[in-house]
């Protein structure tokens, strides 16, 4: 009877190895499935901020355009060429202004798509199981053992 102990234990010691290895396996598989989620999500989100930014530019590209339009009509109206003077000036301005506000945008975007990537520290689980299996290993190598 003396002698079936180490075999139970050897053989309980197999079954915990087995399930710790099964365990880690099904986290692996649903770290996997989460980073896939997780990445798509990033992708949509990524697209979505690039739909707004470019929404955002052509709205500022169209009120630019009617406010020089604007402008011009009423400097020409009021006898003053648009192209001369003060008045290029006022427009070349406008110009500067409404890009300096572009590139501000440009800026927000880059940062708001730099915000929303993971961190390369983040783990995925896939280590994790082995490490646990290695653990359960070794405290059932040093029950046998004692």
């Amino acid at each position: 009877m003396a002698q079936l102990a180490p075999i139970a234990t050897a053989i309980g010691a197999g079954v915990s190895i087995f399930n710790s290895v099964q365990q880690g396996q099904a986290q692996s598989a649903n770290a996997k499935a989460q980073a896939s989620a997780a990445r798509e999500q990033e992708r949509v989100r990524a697209e979505q901020v690039t739909l707004q930014q470019s929404s955002d530019a052509r709205a500022r590209e169209a009120r630019l355009a009617g406010t020089l339009a604007s402008t011009r009509a009423r400097l020409a109206a009021g006898g003053i060429s648009p192209d001369e003077g003060s008045a290029a000036a006022l427009t070349a301005g406008m110009e500067r202004d409404a890009a300096a506000a572009q590139a501000d945008s440009d800026q927000i975007f880059a940062a708001r798509l730099s915000a929303g990537r993971r961190s390369l520290l983040n783990t995925d689980g896939s280590l994790t199981s082995f490490l646990r299996a290695g653990t359960t290993f070794g405290s059932t190598l040093r029950n046998l053992l004692d």
